[in-house]
């Protein structure tokens, strides 16, 4: 079994065995959390707010994942699932997690003339992880059908956060 760095380095590599081997490992909960924990950290400090930012930054990270990885576990096992698909969701929260490896270099956010540059890249390859552990976790032999369902539970989390953000706007009187 590999550690926690190690798994940490092969999610970002794009190693379809790393994430497998997390895929399988039902004790790996832990450790895919806390790779979204430092993730979701650096997110927050990239974010140059000052503390507040790196709380509510680092939240919404956390919880922007935890709601994209359900989706898209819904969407890939129950509306889009290929014949040899066989996934219960904490699969594909660990494979997800994991996932999140590349996201801290978002801490670099806070360098001038760089940040904006480090912050892309780092949500880009996010992304690509994304993929690579949704079609490892679904057991999908379509890298294309990982991406469509990549894109359909991203979309899902950009309309639950629009509605969100104007319920909140509205409780708040904005």
């Amino acid at each position: 079994m590999a550690s926690f760095s190690d798994r940490m380095i092969g999610a970002a590599k794009l190693d379809v065995h790393t994430y497998e081997e997390v895929e399988a490992d039902t004790t790996a909960m832990g450790q895919s959390m806390g790779v979204v924990v430092l993730s979701s950290v650096a997110a927050g400090i990239g974010s140059g707010s000052g503390i507040v930012g790196l709380v509510v930054g680092s939240l919404a990270a956390m919880i922007g994942w935890f709601v994209w990885a359900y989706v898209t576990y819904l969407i890939g096992t129950k509306m889009l699932p290929e014949a040899q698909t066989e996934a219960d969701v904490g699969q594909l929260l660990r494979t997800t997690g994991f996932s999140a490896s590349p996201g801290l270099l978002r801490a670099f956010g806070v360098i001038p003339g760089i940040g904006l540059l480090a912050v892309g890249v780092a949500n880009i390859w996010m992304l690509v992880s994304m993929v690579v552990a949704v079609r490892q976790a679904l057991d999908y032999e379509s890298t294309g059908r990982a991406i469509g369902v990549c894109l359909i539970g991203w979309l899902a989390l950009v309309a639950i956060t629009m509605v969100l953000g104007v319920v909140s706007i509205g409780a708040l009187g904005v």
